[in-house]
C-alpha cells in the first residue's frame, strides 16, 4: 500500500512540473509575440529556486514575469514539500490531527493583466498526503469590469470539464463563490469559477480530473487574451483595475487557505505572496 502511494505522489508531482512548463511556454509566448509586434522589450520568466530549512523537505520552483506588454504580474509556481504541521494547525487539516505529517505537491498560478478590461485569472491544483490522500484546487476569474459574454464562456468551459469527468459542476461552482467571498465587504471576489477539496476517492478518475482542468485554464487564458488584448483602456479604466485589485489583497491575505497552508509549512514567503498584485489602492 505504502509503494503504491509513493508511485501516485510521483506521478502527481511529475504532471504538476509538466504543467509548469506548458504554462511557462506558451504564456511566454504570448507575452512575446504582443511585445514584438509593439516593438517593445520584451519580458521574460524570471526562474527561481527555494528550499525550506530543512532541506529534505524539499522546496519548489517560481517563475515570475513583471511589466510585460500582456502581464502586469505573473506567478506560476511549483512546490513539493513535507514536514509536520504545528500543533495549532493540524485540526484544520484533513488526516493531520494526530502527529501533523504531511507531504503536498501542486500548482499555483495567479496573473495580473496589463489591460484593465482582461480579468485577473487564478488556478491551483494539488496533491496533498496525510493520514488521508486527496485532490483539491479550482480556478476562478476577477474582472474589473463586467462582461456577460465573457462570463458565460469561462463557466460553460468549466461545466463541460466537469461533465467529462463526472464532477458535480454546480456543487463545485457553489464552492467557488462561497470560497472566494469577502465578508467585510458583503462582496464577492470576481465572477467565481469552480473549487473542490478532499477528493479522496478513485485516485485514477480524480488526477484526470486535475489534469483536464489544468489544460482547460491553459486555454480559457489564452482565449480570453486574444480577445481582449486589443480592446482600447484608459488611466480611468487602470484605476478602476486598482480599487479591484485591493479587493484580491484583501482577499488572499485574511482569507485564503493556500496562504495559510504556504505560511503553515515553511513555504517559501516570496513564493506565497506572489499572488499579490503590483499595484493596488483603497478609497
Amino acid at each position: 500500500m505504502k509503494k503504491i502511494l509513493e508511485i501516485k505522489k510521483k506521478i502527481a508531482n511529475d504532471w504538476f512540473k509538466t504543467l509548469q512548463k506548458k504554462m511557462i511556454d506558451q504564456f511566454q509566448l504570448i507575452e512575446s509575440e504582443a511585445s514584438k509586434k509593439n516593438k517593445k522589450k520584451i519580458k521574460y520568466f524570471i526562474k527561481r529556486e527555494w528550499k525550506k530549512s530543512i532541506k529534505k523537505e524539499g522546496g519548489g520552483t517560481s517563475y515570475l514575469l513583471s511589466g510585460g506588454k500582456i502581464f502586469d504580474k505573473i506567478g506560476i509556481n511549483q512546490s513539493t514539500v513535507s514536514g509536520k504541521f504545528k500543533k495549532v494547525f493540524r485540526s484544520k487539516i484533513l488526516g493531520a490531527e494526530k502527529n501533523g505529517k504531511y507531504w503536498a505537491s501542486g500548482i499555483s498560478v495567479v496573473a495580473h493583466m496589463r489591460n484593465p478590461k482582461i480579468p485577473a485569472l487564478h488556478f491551483n491544483t494539488r496533491f496533498i498526503v496525510t493520514s488521508k490522500a486527496w485532490f483539491g484546487g479550482g480556478m476562478d476569474a476577477t474582472p474589473s469590469y463586467n462582461d456577460k459574454k465573457e462570463k458565460n464562456f469561462i463557466h460553460e468551459r468549466l461545466r463541460a470539464v466537469c461533465k467529462l469527468n463526472n464532477k458535480n459542476y454546480n456543487k463545485y461552482k457553489k464552492w467557488c463563490d462561497k470560497y472566494f467571498y469577502l465578508p467585510h465587504r458583503k462582496e464577492p471576489r470576481g465572477i467565481g469559477g469552480i473549487f473542490f477539496d478532499y477528493e479522496t476517492k478513485d485516485w485514477e478518475k480524480n488526477f484526470k480530473f486535475v489534469q483536464d482542468l489544468g489544460n482547460e485554464f491553459t486555454y480559457l487564458t489564452k482565449q480570453i487574451i486574444i480577445n481582449k488584448k486589443k480592446l482600447k483602456w484608459t488611466e480611468r479604466d487602470k484605476d478602476q483595475q486598482s480599487y479591484k485589485r485591493g479587493r484580491y489583497v484583501e482577499f488572499n491575505l485574511l482569507y485564503d487557505r493556500g496562504t495559510k497552508f504556504g505560511l503553515n509549512s515553511g513555504g517559501s514567503v516570496e513564493s506565497i505572496l506572489m499572488s499579490l498584485p503590483p499595484l493596488a489602492k483603497w478609497k
